[in-house]
């Protein structure tokens, strides 16, 4: 999967998140400076650019369950969130927390200040509530799709305005319970620790 996405693209970013790692490489060029590099070019060139205006973004993944083969979508939004540490209860640590390679001192982290990677989080809440904010059809919010070699389809759409302050109102008080994306959080810590120069956020 790797290869074919290195292949789909001179701009995949499989390029920054998993590059090709030849036994040529060496301490002034491997797989976490060339990742700094292609993530600085894009953005230098426009390729990636940052949006006019601070947002929240419609998230809809429809996948396959492997065992059933029913076909289910996920649905949430995408947005960032401030780093806190565990011991302040905000999003709960689990117990086998593994050790993320991005930990390291010659890590993409260090290389590129920047973690390219969404940590995927559940909080407990009642459907009613949301739906007056987020009951919204992906054709309403100008969602686009993106799919993966797995078959799964990522779509995301720019969230209405109007709706953005109350989705902030109803998240304040949410604890976080980090279902996928531990290494990255841990990795957005250790890095927000050792620069504190930096503010550190999260998806």
């Amino acid at each position: 999967m790797q290869a074919r996405y290195l292949a789909a693209s001179p701009y995949n970013l499989v390029r920054v998140i998993l590059g090709e790692r030849p036994p040529t490489d060496n301490d002034a060029d491997n797989v976490y400076t060339r990742a700094a590099r292609y993530l600085d070019g894009w953005i230098r060139d426009g390729i990636l650019a940052q949006d006019p205006a601070p947002g929240l973004y419609a998230y809809f993944q429809e996948f396959e369950v492997p065992d059933s083969g029913q076909r289910l979508t996920r649905k949430g939004f995408i947005g960032l969130g401030k780093i806190e540490d565990y011991s302040r209860g905000g999003v709960p640590a689990r117990a086998d927390l593994e050790r993320a390679e991005e930990r390291s001192p010659g890590s993409l982290a260090a290389h590129a200040r920047a973690i390219s990677g969404r940590s995927s989080c559940c909080i407990p809440t009642r459907r009613v509530r949301w739906t007056g904010c987020w009951r919204r059809r992906r054709r309403e919010c100008g969602a686009r799709c993106a799919r993966r070699l797995s078959g799964a389809a990522s779509r995301v759409g720019i969230t209405d305005p109007s709706k953005i302050a109350r989705i902030q109102e109803l998240m304040t008080p949410k604890k976080l319970l980090i279902a996928d994306g531990h290494h990255r959080y841990e990795t957005a810590l250790a890095f927000r620790n050792e620069n504190p120069d930096v503010e550190a956020a999260s998806t």
